[in-house]
């Protein structure tokens, strides 16, 4: 069944009649399950998609062997590799859909699983859907996943590999969402409209979050009519890629006959120019030194070439919050390693989708580095008098707290050079203590194979307890364990816990492990802070830059490498994001495993063994 198709305008309508969906990066798909051994997964150019999926397959099958499933069934929806609940990573999907080797497949599948997100309903037992509208079939839907009790709306750290795309009324609210999350667009459907077989309507008008650069024409390639274009990293020309859509005929003849007229080289179909032309191209992402989908936009006659430098087109790639002015983004901020301020800043852009859950409504201390590393740095916790609008704060003893609880302030305090965020154990306003960490202090880190082996041990043990717990390094020389905890346990309580696991390393291990506070006595041993976990402490924040000579990162980490091969200096702002595009956040449970910790029974436990 060919499906329908939205029709790309510039702008959404705002009418009452229209609803809105958010557009996700991934492969179109018509999942049909008839039975457990009919189920099709097909894709917009009719393919098979579901041999390359099994963990779509396979979740199907669950829900067939538990549930009185609907069959016949049929979705329309979209397969992705969620980053968020917003966005996607569209060039990760690619390199799934191209796999053919069936165990590399299933490897995957159980690495990172896929997600079919599920926004219309076209067949539900007997009764065809097409042609109800548009309100009545996702009405249906969403009962549909109520009754197989699966997520109604999408979310990475949800299991299911269904979930529900739901609809929005409001444009302003949905719209912001995408932009922050550089989600791919937004979608209006009308209420009233049917489901158009095969057809590209104007019922559904998609829009894409575009960013936009500023760069220069350098060729034409007459063979396919692409120009190819660039901008000035200093003196010398980089390559953003290049473009064919978007121009008119009249001007796509006009463009080439200057080319042509003002050539400098020509090689092979290729006509090279010097830098002249300027234009602005509209575009998904950057990824390996290419446009995704770029688009031209306009001339640029009033830009000079020079204008369209390196600098900008990464400043503009970011997508940074215009409420937040960059300030020196050329500065540097190590000796060792090549980091600019905008540097920094764009990784807290990339990383702000994982970092802002975690810190949110977290009175915040930083440490400011207002020179780079190259000056004195302090410590911040009091939010300044100039701050803006935006950033929320939280007084207590005195202290006006800053609070990171939107990307504004996020990279507003970037452009403050606050290379550093410590959070505490608890969040503003509460009493009860939302996780427990162990901070796994190494004497160096020559000795970071003891925190290895210290951490292997702790997650047995936790294993043993049912406790579901995440590990980080410190972007230091050590590592931290987190178990993320219910609500309402107090610091009496998790005090128990942290002091019996630690007596607990050191009884078994004394010649690896200490509790000595005196780095004098330690004797070469790894010492275990379990008092660093306490009222008023703080840790360093999941993907916060540590103000270290290598500007190394804390990063959340897989348990399958904490082994003999894993090192901390290995975790720069590079590496950690090419980690999350390939990988995911391995803390992206760490909320929705809190309600099933079983830590009343280990408290009960302590509890008694203290009365003996």
């Amino acid at each position: 069944m060919k499906p329908m198709l939205p029709t790309l305008q510039p702008e959404l309508p705002s009418e009452e009649i229209w609803h809105y969906e958010v557009k996700y990066d991934g492969f179109r798909g018509i999942l049909s399950v008839f039975s457990r051994d009919e189920i099709t997964l097909e894709s917009r150019n009719g393919k098979e998609l579901l041999h390359h999926f099994p963990e779509i397959k396979e979740q199907v099958h669950t829900l067939l062997d538990k549930n009185e499933f609907p069959a016949p069934l049929t979705l329309d929806g979209e397969v992705v590799l969620l980053r968020s609940s917003f966005s996607t990573e569209f060039q990760e999907l690619q390199v799934r859909g191209r796999m053919r080797n069936p165990q590399k497949i299933q490897r995957e599948a159980a690495r990172r699983p896929v997600t079919f997100l599920a926004f219309d309903l076209l067949q539900y037992k007997q009764e065809s859907f097409i042609q109800k509208p548009y309100l009545k079939r996702k009405e249906k839907l969403r009962e549909v996943f109520v009754q197989l009790d699966l997520p109604l709306e999408p979310s990475p750290s949800q299991l299911s590999s269904l979930q529900m795309v739901p609809r929005f009324r409001n444009l302003k609210e949905i719209w912001e969402r995408v932009e922050k999350e550089e989600g791919e667009g937004v979608i209006a459907k009308r209420t009233d409209s049917t489901w158009e077989v095969g057809k590209r309507s104007t019922n559904w008008i998609k829009r894409k979050n575009w960013k936009s650069c500023q760069c220069f024409i350098t060729a034409l390639d007459e063979d396919n009519d692409y120009f190819h274009i660039g901008v000035f990293d200093g003196q010398h020309i980089m390559s953003i890629g290049l473009f064919h859509f978007g121009l008119s005929p009249e001007e796509k003849r006009i463009v080439k006959a200057s080319i042509k007229q003002n050539y400098t080289e020509k090689k092979n179909s290729l006509w090279y120019i010097d830098p002249a032309i300027t234009v602005e191209i509209n575009y998904l992402n950057y990824h390996e030194g290419q446009l995704r989908e770029p688009h031209f936009k306009r001339f640029l006659f009033s830009t000079a070439p020079e204008d369209c430098t390196y600098e900008q087109f990464k400043k503009d790639e970011a997508s940074l919050p215009t409420e937040v002015n960059i300030t020196h983004p050329e500065k540097e901020l190590f000796r060792e390693i090549q980091m600019t301020k905008l540097d920094f800043i764009r990784f807290l852009r990339k990383v702000s989708v994982m970092v802002l859950p975690f810190m949110r409504d977290r009175p915040l201390t930083c440490i400011r580095f207002p020179h780079g590393i190259f000056g004195e740095s302090f410590y911040q916790k009091n939010t300044p008098d100039y701050s803006p609008r935006f950033v929320e704060t939280y007084e207590e003893d005195g202290i006006h707290y800053t609070l990171c609880n939107n990307l504004e302030t996020l990279i507003w305090l970037g452009n403050q050079l606050a290379l550093e965020f410590h959070i505490p154990f608890r969040k503003a306003n509460e009493n009860y203590v939302s996780e427990v960490v162990f901070d796994l202090d190494p004497p160096t880190r020559n000795h970071f194979q003891l925190a290895v082996k210290a951490a292997i041990i702790m997650k047995e043990l936790f294993d043993g307890l049912n406790l579901h717990s995440f590990v980080k390094t410190s972007g230091n020389k050590g590592l931290q364990i987190y178990i993320p905890l219910p609500e309402g346990y107090t610091w009496e309580d998790t005090g128990l816990f942290t002091e019996f696991i630690a007596h607990y390393l050191v009884t078994n291990y004394p010649d690896d492990f200490t509790i000595e506070r005196l780095k004098k006595n330690r004797k070469g041993r790894l010492y275990v802070d379990y008092i660093q976990h306490g009222e008023g402490k703080t840790i360093i924040a999941p993907y916060s830059l540590r103000g270290n000579k290598m500007a190394l990162v804390a990063t959340p980490l897989w348990w399958d490498e904490v082994n003999e091969d894993l090192h901390p200096e290995h975790f720069t702002i590079d590496v950690v994001l090419r980690r999350i595009q390939q990988k995911g956040c391995p803390f992206i449970q760490f909320e929705t495993v809190k309600t099933s910790q079983p830590f009343q029974k280990v408290i009960d436990f302590l509890k008694n063994r203290s009365k003996q």
